[in-house]
């Protein structure tokens, strides 16, 4: 990871309608970067994992509630951020192959982020989860850079209508061996069997050993997911189309992919550990909208007063993700006299101190998740305030 510099946003005034489709960095990526990023923040550090409203739980199986939303619109930013970083390198092929080691280091780097965080504290490489967020990221990247730079908008079409497709048959149409017949199953779907077969329980999601949501078989359509987010963003750099063009077009594309996605539950159910093609098509359209709504507000009609805060978010993203997973258990590793006199992490302390006791259990909890997102928006803030941006 590098640190650099940037001159800050501004983030009043209005922006000429030409100016949006100028080539440059959009700014409504980065506030839906960052309005992810904190949902993600929200979700992933509830006060207590027993006390959980029910949007901020991921749905049981079939189904996607609010928090399964989450990581696919992700993975279509980071589809819409390589056409952004990549755009000038593709134009230029003398230049891709240096191009190429830079996308496979930035991959690589994500990688061992993402497997240094399941090995803290403990580092425990014998039982260590290799699947995960930030694996899955890392590999959307590399495959999806890799496809930028070496096929055509109408191959990359292509190639996500036959990801869609041929994981649907795979999932439906192919026996699990040891288990007989395709089936949709936690255990015994194929890219369960998979999982177990190449990389083993010992190292997948602790709470199962058996499968793992961010699995090898489910990574094939989450990097259609990255395809949808290139060809939004290809669209949005078109110099020749009129802003209010590119998104009604976004909205269409939107409205079609997420009814499609709805049909397709029909036989193939939506299902974020599955990753299932319905799913893609569902959570990318809802991702196209709202970033045809975004773009829309900020970079186009120049309203910017009220994005300050997922704007910090956004431009550190991957650095929240990775520390605010790692400093509750360094907190936690502090140990300090609980209320019954036993000892207790920190963290633990801190909110069996300060929430517990003035709330209902599902409320204290819920306060917890939105204390943690304040917190790491203040700590942004002041890094932003200072031109820090923590590059990976």
């Amino acid at each position: 990871m590098q640190t650099t510099t940037q001159a800050a946003i501004h983030t009043t005034g209005a922006m000429p309608l030409a100016e949006a489709s100028q080539p440059g960095r959009l700014v409504s990526l980065d506030v839906f970067r960052g309005l992810t990023v904190m949902a993600m923040i929200l979700v992933n550090n509830p006060g207590d994992w027993g006390h959980i409203y029910a949007p901020l739980e991921h749905a049981h199986w079939h189904g996607c509630t609010p928090t399964d939303l989450i990581f696919p619109f992700f993975l279509f930013i980071v589809g819409v951020s390589i056409v952004y970083a990549l755009d000038g390198a593709r134009r230029q092929p003398a230049t891709h192959g240096r191009t190429l080691v830079r996308i496979f280091k930035r991959s690589a780097i994500l990688f061992g982020l993402g497997l240094f965080s399941a090995l803290f504290p403990k580092f425990d490489f014998d039982t260590v989860r290799i699947p995960g967020v930030l694996a899955r990221i890392a590999v959307v990247f590399l495959v999806c850079g890799i496809l930028f730079l070496k096929t055509s908008r109408r191959q990359q079409i292509g190639l996500l209508a036959f990801v869609l497709v041929f994981y649907n048959v795979l999932l439906q149409l192919v026996p699990v061996p040891g288990y007989g017949p395709a089936n949709l199953e936690a255990g015994t779907n194929l890219g369960a069997w998979l999982d177990r077969t190449v990389l083993g329980e010992a190292h997948l999601w602790k709470q199962s050993r058996t499968w793992d949501p961010e699995g090898l078989l489910s990574t094939l359509p989450a990097i259609g997911t990255g395809l949808l987010g290139m060809l939004a963003g290809q669209w949005l750099r078109r110099r020749e189309v009129e802003p209010a063009t590119k998104v009604a077009w976004l909205f269409v594309a939107g409205g079609a992919c997420t009814v499609l996605g709805l049909i397709w539950n029909g036989w193939f159910p939506i299902n974020k550990s599955l990753w299932t093609s319905s799913y893609v098509l569902y959570a990318g359209g809802l991702a196209l909208a709202v970033l045809a709504g975004l773009y829309w507000l900020t970079d186009v009609q120049g309203y910017r007063r009220w994005i300050k805060a997922p704007l910090v978010y956004g431009v550190n993203a991957i650095t929240v993700f990775f520390l605010s997973g790692l400093i509750p258990r360094l907190l936690n590793m502090v140990k300090v006299a609980g209320p019954t006199g036993q000892p207790t992490g920190l963290r633990d302390w801190l909110y069996q101190t300060f929430f517990v006791p003035y709330f209902s259990p599902v409320n204290a909890s819920l306060a917890g998740a939105i204390a943690c997102m304040l917190i790491w928006l203040v700590v942004l803030w002041l890094m932003y305030r200072r031109n820090i941006i923590i590059k990976v």
